[in-house]
């Protein structure tokens, strides 16, 4: 699952519960430099039969191109991928901190006792569309998640509030 309850660390301030959760990684780095690499061993194999010829330097710009953009957009997706949500439930007060990629962090705050989490099956903008509510604002957790680890992610996500109500 790309989410993880951390264990509770000692310490005065330390939260009763802290999640943090992530995008789900299809590739990872390993599988990135073989892609990479068999794609660059695929797309050399018709220049074998072009060396020495004036064909080879006409078709070596495009083929160079071809692994420039599919190196950067799987660099992008990777940077794309680098959001971390990071929820704190203490007795007195909840957190939700989201660290984008290119953007600020983004934070939430309220108290556990006023806050209200919210599964909408169907009505939300994805299936399983996890929300709290507390502080007069509603905030999304999980939404790069897919619909089975929202449906996991929810009965916890209760669990632990009510321990510290």
């Amino acid at each position: 699952m790309p989410y993880e309850w951390i264990a509770k660390p000692e310490g005065d301030d330390a939260p009763v519960a802290e999640l943090h959760l992530w995008p789900y990684r299809s590739l990872p780095k390993s599988g990135f430099v073989w892609f990479v690499g068999g794609t660059i061993a695929f797309l050399s194999v018709p220049l074998i039969a072009m060396i020495g010829t004036q064909v080879l330097w006409g078709l070596l710009p495009f083929i160079m191109l071809v692994m420039w953009a599919l190196w950067s957009a799987l660099q992008r997706s990777y940077k794309d991928g680098e959001v971390l949500e990071e929820l704190k439930i203490w007795p007195d007060r909840m957190t939700l901190d989201r660290h984008n990629p290119r953007s600020r962090k983004q934070s939430w705050e309220a108290t556990p006792y006023g806050v209200q989490i919210t599964r909408h099956e169907k009505n939300g903008p994805v299936e399983e569309y996890l929300t709290m509510k507390g502080s007069n604002r509603e905030v999304e957790i999980g939404s790069f998640l897919s619909v089975e680890e929202r449906r996991a992610l929810y009965p916890e996500l209760l669990g632990a509030l009510s321990k510290v109500r």
